[in-house]
């Protein structure tokens, strides 16, 4: 199997979507978020923000890639419950989740915000909004919500009684950077740009360089690092303890983006750095994938496989591979992909499985659940390695 060329990675994608496209528009409201591995549904009542918005990037970038009026479509419909629902006017704010199209969480959360602005980024690009004013609009919330400007970093989380959380954590940081990114590409504002750099020196350099040089989770307010912040609990979803090895990979894909367009010698050697002590200390070499954390000593913390690790590392590899020529890079995306395809590719119905167990056996029959998958990193980063070989038209 060629993983590497044009044919296959747009087939896939299109098989990714079709698993989604005929039962994700909630004709009350949105999208629905809740996916058995066959494609039923549970839990239709409850829609949260993130698999909101992500959806609405999946579909607005693959209706740019395939020219097609109906991926748009249900990308509009996506956007429309983004500004009319979640988004509460009065106080200019986005609910966190809601259960039947009514708030239940309003607690204000930076990583929220970031794929907001990932959502409106998509949107500009493929057409769905004809000018910057919203993605100016989210910018400003975010400076004026979330911004730090003496540490160059956004905190995390606003309760819904209005008081900013002591915690910090990269996570929220990270997505930002990709959100500026793409709101960079969509609009030439320079602005964008300018955040998304600044983010990036100070994520993946500066605070890494506190913790050996790998981007560690959690941070005390005044950005040092928490050590023991959920340290009982390494599995948790947003906040999980220890080292990330996916969240190494995700920040290479992020700097050689930026690289793209702003650059400097730093940002590929700091790239490469992650992947490769991410690969050495994460890969499974008895039952393959990458796994999930691992502690300050090297010892696997989490040996579950999620899809997504393994989707923003093969992108990652390509990535490397076409910056430095390396084959050790083409290698590694082959041995992701491979892996992928024999176990958390679901051929049977379509799509990816969201988590297993190291022996690659499965812990559920939930394909996806909100808040915690809806594929947007297995087609992001298809799509990227398409745009980053010169295979497609995404801008």
């Amino acid at each position: 199997m060629n993983f590497l060329s044009q044919d296959f990675l747009i087939a896939h994608c299109q098989s990714i979507l079709d698993f989604y496209t005929d039962k994700v528009v909630d004709t009350s409201g949105g999208y629905h978020q809740n996916f058995l591995d066959d494609g039923r549904l549970f839990d239709t009542h409850f829609k949260q923000l993130v698999s909101s918005t992500r959806i609405i990037v999946n579909y607005a970038t693959a209706g740019m890639l395939f020219g097609r009026q109906d991926y748009l479509g249900i990308a509009r419909h996506g956007l429309n419950y983004l500004e009319k629902v979640h988004f509460q006017a009065e106080s200019q704010t986005y609910a966190w989740t809601l259960d039947n199209h009514q708030p239940l969480d309003m607690t204000q959360q930076a990583y929220g915000y970031a794929f907001v602005l990932l959502a409106y980024a998509a949107a500009r690009k493929s057409g769905l909004v004809s000018d910057d004013s919203k993605l100016l609009m989210v910018y400003d919330l975010l400076e004026t919500r979330f911004w730090q400007a003496e540490y160059g970093l956004y905190a995390d989380e606003i309760s819904a009684s209005g008081e900013l959380s002591d915690y910090r954590g990269q996570n929220a940081n990270m997505h930002l950077c990709e959100a500026m990114l793409a709101a960079y590409e969509a609009t030439g504002l320079s602005q964008f740009l300018e955040r998304a750099k600044l983010l990036a020196h100070n994520i993946a350099v500066r605070q890494a360089d506190l913790t050996d040089g790998l981007v560690w989770e959690h941070y005390t307010p005044n950005f040092e690092p928490d050590w023991e912040y959920n340290k009982e609990d390494p599995k948790n979803l947003y906040r999980p303890w220890g080292f990330q090895p996916g969240h190494q990979t995700e920040w290479t894909k992020l700097l050689l983006i930026l690289h793209r367009h702003a650059p400097q010698d730093w940002q590929v050697q700091r790239a490469k750095s992650l992947f490769d002590r991410a690969y050495q200390q994460a890969w499974d070499a008895q039952q393959g994938g990458l796994v999930y954390g691992f502690d300050p000593q090297g010892n696997w913390c989490d040996d579950d496989k999620y899809f997504w690790v393994q989707a923003e590392s093969f992108a990652a590899a390509a990535m490397l591979y076409k910056v430095t020529g390396d084959e050790k890079y083409l290698t590694r995306y082959q041995a992701l992909w491979q892996y992928s395809w024999e176990h958390m590719v679901d051929h049977q119905y379509g799509a990816w499985f969201r988590v297993l167990r190291r022996d690659n056996s499965k812990y559920s029959n939930q394909k996806s659940a909100a808040g915690a998958k809806c594929d947007y990193h297995t087609l992001g980063a298809c799509f990227e390695v398409l745009r980053d070989l010169g295979q497609s038209t995404l801008k």
